[in-house]
């Protein structure tokens, strides 16, 4: 996943084996691992297809097929579906059933360190706390979140709220209601490491600025959103 570009997370496995413990496969070739997939339910209603690769030397000769149709018959008892597409598969997931929801454009900030921690240009959020780590309600972010996300996510997400990499910042007014959410946690880049932002989900397009420049702090590098 690493050196296709995938930029995979670290600890992400341990989190979608906890979601769902039997939603990852690795292909072998004898003793060799050629490819994987990760068939993901996140609940009764929703499932996710991600880190579909095959090794190139081996590709061509059904073993993406065979890992495609384990994660799908897996994944059949449910409604929906989804997964992110390159550009050029499209054609090949619509022939699976598959249809375009949206487009997800990839942003990249080459040195955090650039970015200004001064936010005083966005307005006065004496209002707001903010909240990090374990000091986070998961409770009333899980209910913020239901309200954003098609699907609840409740498992999947108490386990990125609290997983121990990197940072994850809540805003919650005097009356336990969250504005917005946010974390950062370390990524494999093609070379070297990184940091991801997700999930990152706010209120208002100032409030996730605030979120956005609060999370990349004392993180230096390349980030990822």
């Amino acid at each position: 996943a690493r050196l296709e570009g995938f930029t995979p997370g670290i600890g992400y496995l341990a989190i979608y084996r906890h979601t769902d413990r039997q939603g990852l496969w690795v292909a072998h070739l004898g003793d060799r691992p050629i490819g994987c997939i990760a068939g993901v339910k996140y609940n009764q209603s929703y499932g996710f297809i991600g880190m579909f690769i095959v090794v190139k030397d081996q590709r061509g000769k059904g073993f993406g097929l065979q890992l495609w149709d384990t994660a799908l018959a897996h994944l059949e008892d449910l409604p929906c579906i989804g997964l992110e597409a390159a550009p050029n598969r499209l054609d090949d997931y619509s022939k699976w059933g598959f249809s375009l929801s949206s487009k997800t454009t990839r942003w990249e900030l080459l040195d955090a360190s650039k970015l200004s921690d001064n936010i005083d240009h966005l307005g006065d959020f004496s209002s707001i706390n903010v909240l990090q780590g374990l000091s986070i309600p998961s409770e009333v972010v899980q209910e913020y979140d239901e309200k954003k996300e098609a699907s609840p996510r409740p498992h999947f997400l108490s386990d990125w709220l609290r997983h121990p990499l990197g940072n994850v910042f809540a805003l919650v007014d005097n009356h336990s209601c969250c504005h917005g959410f946010g974390r950062i946690r370390p990524c494999l880049l093609k070379n070297g490491n990184g940091w991801r932002i997700g999930p990152l989900i706010a209120d208002d397009p100032l409030l996730a600025e605030f979120l956005l420049r609060r999370l990349v702090q004392s993180h230096n590098g390349k980030v990822l959103l």
